[in-house]
């Protein structure tokens, strides 16, 4: 599966309407530690199919960042059934975001 790319029109179908949790990646093109995550988190989206990824270009969806309080990036906020499960800021490795998905 490929990375989604999250926007204010299709955030509600893709990750708080979905059947599986998702994994939403809260990012910008201007964000050194962005840069260094994306490859890790297409990685994922192509890799496993228990769970989905959107990206969220915060300078291009900003009032999703406002609704969900995001105020340093890369910020990776886990959902399930519609609501949040977890949150972590700042790089991750590929195995601290599998396990975090699995909370």
């Amino acid at each position: 599966m490929n990375v989604i790319i999250g926007t204010q029109e299709n955030f509600e179908q893709e990750v708080l309407k979905s059947d599986k949790p998702v994994l939403v990646d809260f990012n910008a093109d201007w964000c050194g530690p962005c840069k260094m995550l994306s490859p890790i988190v297409h990685q994922l989206a192509e890799e496993q199919n228990k769970f989905k990824v959107v990206s969220v270009n915060i300078d291009d969806q900003d009032l999703l960042a406002e609704d969900y309080d995001v105020s340093s990036i890369p910020c990776l906020v886990a959902f399930r059934n519609g609501k949040e499960f977890a949150r972590e800021v700042g790089f991750r490795p590929k195995d601290d975001i599998l396990e975090m998905m699995e909370g």
